[in-house]
C-alpha cells in the first residue's frame, strides 16, 4: 500500500483505535514506510506520521465525479 501513496494525494484515518480517526487530509511525505498527513482546518495545522495500513485513498473534494 505504500507503494499506492504519494505526496498530495488525499487519504482517511481509518484505524479505529487512533485519535485522528475519521480525520482527512493530504499525503505530505512517505519515508522509510511511514506516511507523514498534514490536517488542516481554520487557523490551524498538524502533520502526523502514520503507517499506510491506518489511511485510506479518498476522492478529491470538488471534483467531479464521473
Amino acid at each position: 500500500m505504500a507503494t499506492d501513496l504519494r505526496p498530495g494525494m488525499p487519504v482517511k484515518v481509518i484505524n479505529q483505535k487512533d485519535t485522528y480517526f475519521g480525520f482527512e487530509g493530504q499525503v505530505q511525505k512517505v519515508v522509510d514506510g511511514a506516511v507523514g498527513v498534514i490536517f488542516t482546518n481554520g487557523n490551524w495545522a498538524k502533520q502526523v506520521r502514520f503507517w499506510p495500513a491506518d489511511l485510506q485513498i479518498i476522492e478529491a473534494r470538488g471534483k467531479k465525479r464521473k
